[in-house]
């Protein structure tokens, strides 16, 4: 049973406003529409108070002799103000509290704390990766002076320092916040950094034997107000104003961290946490931000080909359903990696060239116990709505590769899949009539393929996928695919056209509606409606797809 958290009056800047117990000072203030400056406190963090830069006045109801507020003339309690000002972060809203956020003196103080943060900081901001993105620039604009009145040598700390295999510190420009001190030790629970020295030489280091090495250890980078923190991967590689943001999911695993893809003419070169308390909060492991640079590799598939040799898209498509459709019995493996829109059309192809053993390859590795589950596929829940795998993925496949082994099964359609990692060897694939293949990179199944076709990564189409908390989510466009390479979903709804199917489809947005038609668990849905945070559907989706109305 839920307790109702009671609502607290609070004056900000003369206006009361009602706000639940509990509230920190500097949260109400932004609620109110007053932002206070920052570089210690983070809203998923603990507040240890020690930058000074988002102190306030504040001030309590004045007490009669009964000890009741004494009441003005407006009705509301008159204020006795604390005569030295106070940090928000650490503070917690009170009944009848006031605060001011920009007086003469919250003012001064903000100028006194911005004069001392830049003592001993470089003035490197035209060779800094953090420039365009820091606090300590942005607020030295608004509250710090052109010139300084500290005459004495700067202190040197030590530059381009190593603290793990990705992250790089430069000691100079850290202004002691401790956010990544207490990232590390709060989420993920790697309690591996602190300040060494004291006083104007205190600096950030790891603990004596030990390195920053986590997987979450970029995390670190992300919340550094300055450019004291920064990506080993990504420094020195681009100016961040000349990134376009692209709004999207990771697909590494069935969560679906939210993340923002920076890149720039056809070249992403960062990607970064979005947040979505929903799903990942602030963060997103290592591994998975850095899991972009096969999009770009030198190998990428960009043609067509026909039994090993270049080929136009009519040809290829033209050639892989007569091909597919002369082997007689056959199979299909999809990828749990393609989109809600992907698989619908891939189930809809296989209606209509009759195939009815099917099934997805199951991926389950350790769960970190964070935010790395076990199931490695992005879409496995979109699978099973779709009908495209049962309560255990995989269960198919042995059956799929028997029958291949025993010339039972004539010919296949992989779509994003490597079959060596279902139980098959090259010589087993050498044995089918037909095998079409879509997929990205060569593997020892393109290699077999009677017919190639070049699909597009994930940063590279539109689409929507549903993760293991039966959150719908979408997944958007960064980047142009290469060559020749066309959209996963106008592939197969070429392939699913030449094979019979009567739907009549023109854009990814035509898929998702006749996919909320066939399917209940998308009913009455589509791509705009998900939003950039997600929808959560059914805890139990019902997993049907009409075949009547696909063929």
């Amino acid at each position: 049973m839920s307790t109702e958290v009671p609502l607290l009056n609070v004056q900000i800047d003369g206006v009361w406003l009602q706000f639940p117990k509990g509230t920190r000072v500097i949260e109400a203030c932004s609620k109110a529409g007053k932002f206070i400056p920052r570089y210690c406190y983070h809203p998923k963090l603990s507040a240890p108070g020690n930058c000074r830069m988002c102190m306030v006045e504040l001030g309590m109801p004045k007490m009669g002799p009964d000890r009741k507020p004494i009441i003005g003339s407006d009705g509301r309690p008159e204020i006795a103000w604390i005569p030295r000002p106070q940090i928000s972060c650490a503070q917690d809203i009170a009944e009848g509290m006031a605060v001011r956020t920009d007086s003469p003196m919250v003012q001064e103080c903000r100028k006194g704390v911005m004069e001392f943060l830049l003592i001993n900081h470089p003035l490197d901001c035209p060779i800094c990766d953090q420039a365009g993105e820091c606090r300590l620039q942005e607020f030295s604009v608004e509250y710090g002076q052109s010139s300084s009145r500290f005459l004495e040598r700067k202190v040197k700390k030590p530059k381009n320092v190593e603290l793990g295999p990705r992250v790089t510190l430069d000691a100079e420009r850290c202004v002691l916040c401790s956010r990544c001190i207490r990232f590390m030790k709060e989420v993920a629970q790697d309690d591996v950094l602190g300040f060494v020295d004291r006083g104007g030489f205190s600096t950030i280091a790891c603990h004596p034997d030990k390195t920053l090495e986590s997987n979450y250890s970029l995390n670190t980078v992300d919340i550094c107000p300055v450019g004291a923190l920064t990506s080993t991967d990504f420094r020195f590689k681009m100016r961040v104003w000349f990134l376009k943001e692209t709004k999207t999911i990771d697909v590494n695993d069935g969560l679906g961290c939210n993340i923002i893809i920076g890149s720039r003419e056809g070249r992403i070169y960062r990607i970064t946490p979005r947040e979505n308390n929903d799903v990942n909060s602030n963060w997103i492991p290592d591994s998975h931000r850095l899991n972009f640079k096969y999009l770009h590799d030198e190998s990428r598939l960009t043609f067509p080909m026909v039994s090993g040799k270049r080929s136009s898209w009519a040809e290829a498509l033209t050639q892989a359903v007569n091909s597919i459709k002369a082997s007689g019995n056959l199979a299909m493996v999809v990828s749990a990696r393609l989109t809600n829109e992907e698989l619908y059309l891939a189930k809809v192809l296989a209606i209509a060239l009759g195939i009815t053993l099917w099934d997805v390859l199951p991926r389950i590795g350790e769960p970190d116990g964070i935010l790395i589950p076990a199931d490695r596929n992005p879409n496995t829940s979109g699978a099973q709505i779709l009908g495209l795998a049962g309560s255990e993925p995989g269960r198919q496949l042995p059956k799929i590769a028997e029958g291949i082994r025993d010339g039972s099964i004539k010919g296949v359609l992989s779509i994003g899949e490597d079959l060596t990692k279902c139980g098959l060897s090259p010589v087993d694939l050498g044995k089918l009539k037909s095998l079409v293949v879509v997929d990205l990179l060569p593997n020892a199944t393109t290699a077999a393929a009677s017919v190639l076709l070049p699909g597009s990564g994930w940063a590279e189409k539109r689409g929507s996928m549903v993760n293991i908390k039966g959150r719908l989510q979408r997944l958007n466009k960064a980047v142009d695919a290469p060559g020749e390479a066309r959209d996963d979903w106008e592939i197969l709804n070429d392939l699913a056209t030449a094979s019979g199917s009567a739907l009549s489809l023109h854009s990814i947005e035509d898929v998702f509606r006749a996919m909320a038609q066939d399917t209940p668990t998308f009913a009455g849905l589509n791509l705009s409606k998900i939003g950039d945070l997600g929808l959560q559907l059914d805890p139990k989706p019902v997993a049907a797809v009409s075949s009547t109305a696909t063929v």
